[in-house]
């Protein structure tokens, strides 16, 4: 525990670091990294507790540990579309911060979710989390193997959770998206070799911060990722920015019938995100309440 903590900080303090581009201080540096390390050291602690619960409670309960300890509110729309068997692709925008551990929660109903995501140093120090990755590597020939791999779970009735853009996009609740812009066709790959899999579209959004996104020291960034960036990095370190009304937007299941059409995905991704992106959208006043299995508040 002492060993990954210490580890985990040294991971977690030159981010906090280069999130405001602090990691470049020559003589300074060392100060500075010593300053990090205080609130990289607490971090680390919640995120050895979030992989505790990984293990001991499921993906579910530890999301909801990460949503209550970052944000204001979760709300989700559109969980009786989650079938309780069977393969399942689930296919969602990504903005960042909490948005798998809100789907995470959404998709409560599939214990068996395994998530499709990048190769991280941190997650060699998560070994419960770690066992639900299946990891997308930027050595040459690994990709084969992670197709393998994705295969192989919807095969066994499995349920995947991908983010086709391979990167971190913009919070529909803060500024506008291009639609599905660079989005990679793995999920039509994926229907096609296991065409018995149904696609779940998810859209998320209201995880950054706006109170932090206008905070005079992302606003000292004028490239939208960086500020993006340094917003979320600054809600993990003060309380009093993590404000933020999570939205989870699950649509109505795409069969394969539908799949060989691209259009049928896009078409479903870009209504959920101009939805979850409208702070005046009338269903979370007219929408029934929420599970309160799957929502959180506080």
């Amino acid at each position: 525990m002492d060993d990954r903590l210490t580890l985990l900080t040294r991971t977690n303090a030159p981010e906090i670091l280069a999130a405001f581009k602090l990691d470049r201080l020559g003589s300074l540096q060392p100060l500075a990294e010593w300053l990090a390390s205080f609130p990289a050291r607490r971090l680390s602690r919640q995120i050895l507790q979030f992989d505790d619960l990984v293990g001991q409670r499921g993906l579910a309960t530890a999301g909801r540990y990460i949503l209550e300890q970052f944000t204001s509110s979760t709300h989700i729309e559109g969980q009786q579309y989650v079938p309780r068997c069977g393969p399942l692709l689930a296919v969602a925008n990504h903005p960042g911060m909490v948005d798998a551990m809100a789907i995470w929660v959404a998709l409560e109903r599939r214990p068996d979710l395994k998530i499709i995501a990048s190769e991280r140093e941190l997650l060699q120090l998560i070994p419960n989390l770690r066992r639900r990755i299946l990891s997308v590597s930027s050595r040459a020939g690994c990709g084969s193997g992670l197709l393998r791999d994705a295969i192989h779970h919807l095969r066994q009735d499995g349920a995947v959770l991908t983010f086709p853009a391979g990167c971190i996009e913009p919070d529909p609740s803060l500024r506008p998206v291009k639609p599905l812009a660079g989005w990679s066709d793995s999920s039509q790959l994926l229907v096609r070799l296991v065409p018995e899999t149904i696609v779940l579209p998810i859209a998320v959004s209201g995880v950054i911060s706006r109170t932090a996104y206008h905070h005079r020291m992302a606003k000292r960034f004028a490239d939208p990722r960086e500020r993006d960036w340094a917003a979320a990095t600054l809600q993990v370190l003060f309380r009093h920015l993590r404000d933020t009304q999570t939205r989870v937007v699950i649509g109505e299941p795409i069969s394969s019938a539908k799949i060989g059409h691209r259009a049928a995905i896009h078409a479903a991704m870009t209504a959920l995100l101009a939805r979850v992106g409208n702070r005046c959208d009338a269903s979370l006043v007219q929408s029934d309440q929420p599970d309160p299995q799957l929502a959180t508040s506080k």
